[in-house]
């Protein structure tokens, strides 16, 4: 058998001569050798031309520099011999005939061919040398260096504009002529002749080919030293125009107006902002260039002719002993090798010994190669039957690694998750995606039915899993095969179902499934559940399959276990929390109402002088102004609001009480009112911060009334509004609306919104809002509005409904059911009691504001008082009228006083006469009524603060007949 090495080397094409023969690559070599100098050259004297280039632009830059410098040297050589004529007597005292001959003298010495003018502040001259004295002087339209020269008192050179007298492109300089006290009166001007500059351009004394030009600020030309009188007074070109307007010096190549390609660098003439520009032909610069490069050229085509000549010669002296060597190398004439001539080349004569060698050689190894090709054939036999064998164990291992791979994947997303569908969805997923298989479930067992649930489907698999009647909660009963070894924990693998006559499996074969394997999920010896995979070929798992779904079933009922300890676990802290947070609800509320009763009885007697003042003022001083009585209205609505507030601050969440005396009131009119109280917190306050607040109000037309306390509700809108304002840090819409909404049966409902559309609440914020003490106002927040709201809402029988999203607004809705018309009361006018006309009354309080205010009204009404500042002092008060044998009416005491309170004082009055009333007025009145703690020998009970009325109603009713 041949070898294969010698079998390629047989069978190898015979090797074909190059593309070019060896004189065409000689010739290729000489060009080779002489292009790459002649590059490298022209090369070099191009990077010589480039700094050449740069070179000749940073001396032009220096020229046009030095060109800048006499420009201004010129223009402030004329500004200083103005500035001097500018402070000439005759100019300062106002002669004007003197100063014109002082002119005359400086433009015949100094500015030969141009004019002085004397300008007023709008153009108009004085007086202008041009011009014979008493001709008319036209006003000068180029006003801007004039108005310059009166903003800033510094001299100011103009643009080029035409002579209104010469006509002619001129320039402006102007100087200020100042007055005695250093105001400026006139601009003193000189009207240069343009080409007073040329001189300054020939001064240089440049080549005549270069291109010299000054500019003005806007960038026409003021000089120029080719073809002035075409160009004087035009624009530079764009390029040159724009790169002067934004950069103060530059270097840069352009088209000159006649058509050349110059260097152009160009500087501005400080401070004036006119610009000097030179421009060099490059033609200039590139002459030089251009010759030594058609010098290279030439020198290097004769150094490349005479190459090729010799290498014409070079190879006729070759190709004669390579055409012997190509004769002896082919295989017809391989045995003259034995024998090999001379060809008269030292390397011809080397290649032809070199071929003699190989060719021994080769006879040699032919014979060592045959005899080694049987032993490597049987040596490629041996190593093909050990690669299957790895290959084989390397697929199996790899399939192992994979299931291992999927495991940990399956188990640490399991793992993550405490919720069952999530676990059952990633394990049913995971099979269907990556082992893969072409059913899955996942079912529960019920041991007291002896039944499966299915609790969850592979997404893939729902289609399959209807037609076999298999959907998630569908019952599936356990047969006497294979679901019955499963639940009692063993790892069930039917390879070929179409065989089994079991039902479940005859089920899964409906669905064109021919295998099956059925994995326990087993927790402590118990089965509550098994895991299905199913594949549509018989014979579709291997052992290590089976063995996979066996560990993945042991991983998830662990994680199923987790997660039902878990979930247990924090149902049963949400309980524990929320019997906690109703623990600290109690106890806030109950902290509440402790501080409440506290606080009720100083805010009640700081109110009793200002309700008891107001109501005797509306009742007894008939002459006061609508708007007078509406102030007084107002503020004896916003007493009782108070009194009313602190009698509630402890029932937040408590039903509305029996006692609870409801009146008709109507919203619309309500609601009005608190936008008036309200008004500087949602007007006034915002405007301060440079915030706007809109206000807008929808109310029902004939809005009936409902049963309610006014003061509640007004008091809960005031709340509502002061929440939406603040929403509106930023400014916004604040809107008010009543609505009717009609029932089908019923009078139907009243719905009261306030509406912004400011921040808004998240979810949770907003299921929170109305618990006491929640806040998200920080600091600023007490967290009771809501509450207080929520409260009256209870207490009316109305629904809180709260509808907000975080960037669109929140609408608060309180629905108030109308009541049948026989259902409430309509408040009475306050009034006046039949009473007896003179009472001797005894008034004992500890403030002396409420002692006087009391003593005040009631003695408005006609009763004669006898006041006592403490406990002690209305006792000793009422023993000794006793021992004179005078008697009182009535006494009316307070509760809370230092040393002897209220208590006492009413025990020691029962002792002394037990037929006097005993009035107790105080701030914890409403408390003490509703709690029936009413202090024993007290007749009568009245809450602070007080109202006239039920004070007169009390002493009608327990006392007789003046004494």
């Amino acid at each position: 058998m041949k070898h294969p090495v010698l079998d390629v080397a047989m069978t190898a094409p015979r090797p074909q001569g190059g593309r070019f023969p060896l004189r065409s690559r000689l010739m290729m070599l000489v060009v080779a050798s002489v292009i790459p100098l002649v590059g490298f050259t022209l090369v070099r004297e191009y990077l010589d031309y480039q700094k050449a280039v740069t070179s000749s632009g940073q001396k032009t830059l220096e020229l046009t520099r030095s060109l800048s410098l006499a420009v201004e040297k010129e223009l402030q050589a004329r500004i200083a011999v103005l500035q001097v004529l500018a402070l000439s007597r005759p100019l300062r005292d106002g002669d004007l005939e003197g100063f014109r001959a002082q002119a005359d003298a400086v433009v015949a010495q100094q500015f030969p061919g141009s004019n002085i003018l004397l300008l007023r502040d709008d153009g108009q001259q004085i007086f202008n040398t041009l011009l014979p004295q008493g001709a008319p002087l036209p006003a000068r339209k180029n006003l801007e260096t004039i108005k310059a020269v009166f903003a800033t008192g510094r001299p100011a050179v103009s643009d080029t504009f035409v002579g209104l007298v010469s006509r002619r492109y001129v320039i402006a300089i102007d100087v200020p002529v100042r007055r005695a006290d250093g105001t400026i009166s006139h601009v003193l001007s000189v009207n240069p002749q343009i080409d007073a500059f040329d001189q300054v351009i020939r001064s240089q004394r440049l080549p005549e080919s270069w291109l010299i030009s000054i500019f003005d600020r806007q960038g026409a030309n003021v000089a120029r030293n080719l073809n002035p009188e075409r160009f004087i007074g035009q624009k530079a070109v764009p390029l040159l125009r724009e790169r002067m307007l934004s950069k103060p010096e530059d270097i840069f190549e352009t088209t000159s107006r006649e058509g050349i390609r110059v260097l152009t660098a160009f500087t501005r003439v400080e401070p004036f902002g006119w610009t000097v520009a030179m421009g060099v032909p490059v033609a200039e610069l590139t002459a030089p260039a251009i010759n030594a490069a058609l010098r290279t050229l030439v020198a290097g085509g004769a150094v490349l002719s005479l190459g090729l000549v010799l290498a014409a010669v070079l190879t006729r002296q070759i190709t004669g002993p390579m055409a012997m060597l190509r004769h002896l190398a082919t295989a017809a004439n391989r045995r003259e090798i034995l024998n090999p001539p001379a060809t008269g080349l030292n390397e011809a004569d080397e290649v032809v010994q070199a071929l003699y060698l190989s060719e021994m050689a080769r006879r040699q190894s032919e014979q060592e190669v045959r005899d080694r090709s049987d032993e490597l054939e049987s040596t490629n036999r041996a190593l093909e039957a050990e690669v299957d064998v790895r290959q084989k164990a390397e697929q199996k291992a790899r399939a192992q690694l994979g299931h291992l791979y999927l495991l940990h994947q399956i188990t640490r997303a399991i793992g993550e998750r405490q919720d069952l569908n999530s676990i059952f969805q990633v394990v049913v997923r995971s099979l269907e995606d990556q082992l893969p298989v072409d059913f899955t479930c996942l079912c529960f067992h019920d041991a007291v039915d002896h039944t499966l649930t299915v609790r969850r489907v592979g997404i893939k698999s729902s289609a399959l899993a209807l037609e076999l009647a298999m959907p998630e909660r569908a019952r599936i009963d356990i047969d006497e095969n294979g679901l019955s070894r499963c639940v009692l924990g063993q790892l069930v693998h039917e390879p070929d179902i179409g065989q089994s006559t079991a039902p479940f499996p005859q089920r899964l074969a409906q669905g064109g499934l021919r295998s099956v394997v059925l994995a326990p999920l087993q927790v402590e010896s118990r089965v509550f559940g098994v895991l299905v995979a199913a594949r549509a070929s018989a014979q579709g798992f291997s052992s290590g399959e089976c063995e996979f779904l066996r560990q993945l079933s042991e991983h998830v009922a662990l994680a199923v276990h987790q997660a039902q300890l878990y979930g247990a676990l924090q149902q049963a802290y949400q309980d524990l929390q929320q019997t906690q947070q109703a623990v600290m609800q109690q106890e806030r509320l109950r902290a509440l109402g402790q501080m409440a009763s506290g606080i009720a009885h100083d805010i009640n007697n700081a109110l009793s002088p200002v309700a008891l003042y107001t109501q005797s003022l509306l009742e007894t001083e008939p002459d006061l102004s609508v708007r007078a009585r509406g102030y007084i209205e107002t503020i004896q609505r916003a007493i009782e609001d108070v009194a009313q507030t602190v009698a509630r601050m402890r029932e937040f969440y408590r039903q509305r009480e029996p006692q609870l005396e409801l009146v008709a009131v109507h919203l619309n009119p309500l609601v009005q009112q608190v936008i008036d109280l309200t008004r500087a917190r949602w007007n006034d306050t915002p405007q301060q911060r440079g915030v706007v607040i809109a206000l807008r109000t929808e109310l029902a037309v004939d809005a009936p009334p409902i049963a309610g306390v006014e003061s509640e509700i007004r008091e809960a809108l005031t709340n509502l509004i002061f929440n939406a304002v603040d929403a509106l840090p930023n400014g916004g819409t604040l809107t008010l609306r009543t609505r009717l909404v009609r029932e089908d049966s019923g009078p139907g409902e009243i719905l009261l919104e306030v509406s912004d559309d400011g921040v808004g609440m998240d979810e949770e914020t907003r299921r929170r809002c109305q618990e006491p003490f929640f806040t998200t106002k920080g600091e600023r927040g007490t967290g009771l509005g809501l509450a207080m709201v929520y409260g009256v809402a209870r207490r009316h029988g109305a629904e809180v409904d709260i509808v907000s999203a975080v960037g669109t607004g929140t609408t608060v809705g309180l629905s108030f059911p109308i009541p049948d018309k026989t259902a409430t009361t309509t408040a009475a006018p306050d009034a006046r009691p039949a009473m007896p006309p003179r009472l001797r009354l005894l008034l004992i309080d500890d403030d002396p504001l409420l002692l006087k205010s009391l003593r005040d009204t009631l003695e408005a009404d006609g009763h004669v008082i006898v006041t006592a500042n403490d406990g002690g002092a209305g006792i000793e008060a009422f023993r000794a009228a006793c021992d004179r044998g005078e008697t009182f009416a009535a006494v009316i005491t307070d509760l809370g006083m230092p040393n002897i309170d209220g208590r006492r004082v009413a025990t020691a009055v029962k002792n002394a006469s037990p037929a006097t009333p005993v009035i107790m007025l105080t701030g914890w009145g409403k408390r003490l009524i509703s709690d029936d703690e009413i202090p024993p020998h007290v007749d009568h009970l009245l809450s602070k603060p007080p109202k006239l009325r039920e004070l007169r109603e009390t002493l009608a009713a327990c006392c007789g007949p003046a004494r």
